[in-house]
């Protein structure tokens, strides 16, 4: 810091000087001529007043450059830890579809097809997005529908599915793969091991401020039980990459939430 001072006096001199040279007065022999404590007092004054107004003014960038080379850390940091968990999740739903289509390939030749033919474009729009950390809610819903349209090629009429998308919320950003673990958990949980297999529904709707997202199943209440559908804090892969996602993006302001409606399933918020 001891250049603050050195610049300060610096600036000083030559202000004077450059005062000097437009009104023709000389300082310098004003400042001879004069007693040296009438002269030195308002030197040293000015150039104290302006190393702590300096050195203020400096503390203050210097701690606003800090702080946003933390914010940006940390935002490199959670978007790597979105990247890790997109990574996980691609491969995890890959394997579930190929072990079903090597399945398919020998009972249902046609239907092994149509299942790998959905699973291309599934896997084309996918990598796709596979760099981005968000995107249009049109998006995710295509997206979804692709991946319930798979499914459905694997567990035929036990399957039907609703998605409903209203034209106003189409643009709204939202972090990717954020409903489709949340579907894939209600396939797995919910609708599978259920002989008649169930009916999925995902909604979006904007309610005051806030974009309201759900997805219902109607599965069986023993699978339900044993995902704790009142409790926010269920754990599993799916619903742990959605969590990361919502608070890397919206932090406290957003939540993911069960409950069991009137009508009976499991409804996730």
């Amino acid at each position: 810091m001891l250049i603050v001072p050195l610049a300060v006096g610096l600036g000083y001199t030559l202000g004077i000087a450059a005062a000097d040279a437009l009104s023709g007065f000389n300082s310098w022999q004003h400042f001879m001529q004069r007693p040296r404590s009438a002269s030195t007092g308002p030197l040293l004054l000015s150039l104290v007043a302006g190393s702590v107004i300096t050195y203020y003014f400096l503390s203050r960038e210097q701690l606003a450059r800090e702080r946003e080379r933390t914010a940006q850390a940390q935002r490199q940091a959670a978007e790597a830890q979105l990247k890790l968990l997109q990574t996980q999740l691609a491969p995890h739903m890959l394997f579930n579809t190929l072990a079903n289509l090597r399945a398919l390939i020998t009972t249902h030749p046609d239907g092994a097809t149509d299942m790998l033919d959905r699973l291309v474009a599934y896997l084309r729009a996918t990598l796709q997005a596979s760099r981005a950390t968000a995107h249009p809610l049109k998006a995710e819903f295509d997206r979804l529908q692709d991946y319930l349209a798979l499914m459905a090629v694997r567990m035929g009429p036990r399957l039907a599915f609703t998605l409903d998308l209203p034209s106003t919320l189409a643009d709204r950003s939202v972090p990717t793969l954020l409903l489709q673990p949340l579907v894939e958990n209600s396939l797995r949980h919910a609708l599978e091991p259920h002989i008649q297999g169930g009916h999925i529904t995902v909604t979006a709707q904007q309610l005051g401020a806030q974009l309201v997202l759900q997805a219902h199943d109607t599965g069986a209440l023993a699978d339900l039980n044993r995902l704790g559908p009142s409790n926010p804090q269920a754990t599993g892969f799916g619903l742990t990459q959605v969590r990361e996602r919502l608070a890397t993006r919206y932090g406290s302001a957003a939540s993911l939430r069960f409950s069991t409606p009137a009508q009976g399933g499991l409804l996730a918020t």
